[in-house]
């Protein structure tokens, strides 16, 4: 039998958050702030994914400008999200967006006031105004935000991936969340954490793929894991990709604003300098404008990447300046010399379903920041994807632990039934992992087609029953891990590609090559359930 080992105060606390980013440490804070006994986790150390990945430059974050903005930025949003984005979420993002700031500057965060309002590199991608915009320094609000965590009394718990929820039957007989499994990588063990409530925090999916300007642990595993428990998807098919070096740094993220003053080795239409304007004006790909074309010249050259030259004026925008300044400082090398880039798995617009209080339909389960779907849609207006970790980081945290101080769920879970993982591992679980990325990148990325998916579905079917045969009892803690790890990783990659096959158009960060264009009657959410992809 699997050992597992619970060596933190008995293994219990009142609300389990999962993810120590931006959403999960706002999480956390908030639960604690509730009145809560709270736990925070993560799979590396605290303060670790996708908002703290070191290939990009800064954290953008935007707000309402002022009250009287909230209507128009909630507008937007559903504007940009193509028909596929959820008002209701959409409202609450854009009303939350302002308090959150708030919150941030209480706790001492510094952040970033656009030095000139009015230029245009500081109105937001995808939207259509200028808006309250703020930097958000990560340095700065890890300092601030530690010491909140602290001073609240929140355990820490670093190097703990999630691998399981633990269930158990409310007082009503209703399947309620109980705790979860983790694997502690510095001891080497499964751990059982029993919490009367669990949010997930665990970011998107950009380590699904080859190459990635995420964390490549961003698997979206919790993903899989909120499925399997009863859990939906919204929106899976809708990921951001985004232009990052290959030369003459790797996995570092493009600032498209650049495009203005470059030229693209392979792209050369007639209308070239107009169609890299506008392309200067969003970070990520997206099927709904014209500038597509230069997403899809930067695909056509290869893995190398495509090569850009700059002409730059004497004198930088603010916005792009810092861009400059920031990889000289980083990489000892100047983009003005010449860059190549090339496609990357940036965010996720979609991922688990929640309601406006952070709920997934599951009792005792919540979840926030970019693992979750529904407040954006198709496409997502930047800065938005911080102020979403904020928002229903927050919100989450409130909710999980008001359900935490409730009587429906049954404090003292009984053992064997709520029980653990299956001692069963492959050795073949990192080849696996590769080969799916592999699958991921080639079938998945800019470029989709029915073929293409089917092939990858396909690809994706071969790989789990080869895993399956090589299954063996097994007692070690680390390979039953990278099992569950490749396991999981498998479900959603089948999900994502079996969404994508479903949307039979292109709409925003969607494009399907054999269905080119945008169809009006399939302006509506994707719904998942794990029947949908098994």
């Amino acid at each position: 039998m699997t050992r597992v080992v619970t060596n933190w105060t008995n293994g219990r606390c009142d609300v389990l958050v999962v993810g120590a980013g931006i959403a999960g440490t706002q999480a956390a804070l908030a639960a604690a702030q509730s009145g809560a006994r709270v736990a925070l986790a993560s799979a590396g150390s605290t303060f670790s994914g996708s908002s703290f990945f070191a290939g990009t430059w800064g954290l953008g974050l935007i707000a309402p400008d002022g009250e009287n903005d909230v209507d128009d930025l909630a507008d937007a949003i559903c504007e940009v999200g193509r028909g596929v984005a959820d008002p209701a979420l959409a409202r609450v993002l854009a009303a939350g967006a302002g308090p959150a700031v708030a919150r941030l500057q209480a706790l001492g965060c510094e952040l970033q006031e656009a030095g000139n309002a009015g230029e245009r590199d500081f109105i937001p991608c995808f939207d259509r105004k200028h808006r309250s915009w703020h930097g958000l320094g990560r340095e700065s609000y890890r300092a601030a935000m530690g010491a909140a965590l602290a001073a609240a009394g929140v355990a820490l718990l670093p190097h703990r991936e999630l691998l399981d929820l633990v269930s158990n039957s409310s007082q009503d007989g209703e399947k309620c969340v109980a705790g979860a499994v983790l694997y502690d990588s510095d001891s080497n063990e499964l751990q059982v954490v029993r919490a009367k409530a669990v949010v997930l925090a665990t970011g998107g999916v950009g380590g699904l793929y080859s190459r990635t300007l995420t964390m490549p642990d961003v698997l979206g595993t919790a993903q899989a894991v909120a499925l399997r428990h009863g859990a939906r998807l919204v929106n899976p098919e809708f990921i951001q990709i985004m232009p990052g070096l290959t030369a003459p740094v790797t996995d570092v993220v493009f600032n498209e604003r650049t495009f203005r003053y470059a030229s693209v080795e392979g792209f050369d239409a007639p209308d070239a300098a107009t169609l890299l304007d506008e392309r200067g004006g969003h970070g990520p790909f997206t099927a709904s404008l014209a500038d597509r074309a230069v997403d899809l010249a930067v695909v056509a050259a290869g893995d190398a990447g495509a090569q850009v030259g700059y002409h730059l004026p004497e004198h930088l925008p603010e916005f792009m300046q810092t861009y400059f300044d920031w990889f000289r400082a980083s990489f000892g090398r100047d983009p003005a010399d010449g860059v190549r880039i090339a496609p990357y798995a940036h965010a996720s617009n979609g991922g688990i379903r929640i309601d406006a209080a952070a709920a997934t339909g599951v009792s005792g389960l919540y979840a926030c920041g970019e693992c979750t779907g529904g407040m954006h849609g198709a496409d997502r207006i930047g800065g938005l994807s911080s102020a979403n970790g904020l928002v229903f980081g927050h919100i989450a945290g409130t909710s999980a632990a008001a359900w935490a101080s409730g009587t429906h769920h049954t404090p003292e879970p009984t053992g064997e039934k709520d029980t653990l993982l299956p001692c069963l591992a492959s050795r073949e679980a990192a080849g696996a992992l590769a080969r799916l990325r592999g699958l991921m990148q080639e079938r998945c990325m800019v470029v989709r087609s029915e073929e293409g998916l089917l092939a990858c579905l396909a690809g994706l079917h071969e790989l789990e029953e080869r895993f399956q045969g090589a299954l063996e009892p097994c007692e070690d803690a680390c390979q039953l891990a990278e099992t569950r790890r490749a396991q999981d990783a498998l479900l959603t990659a089948r999900a994502l590609a079996t969404a994508m096959l479903a949307r039979r158009e292109s709409r925003g960060a969607h494009f399907r090559a054999d269905a080119p264009d945008e169809d009006p009657a399939q302006a509506r959410p994707t719904i998942m359930r794990l029947a949908d992809v098994l």
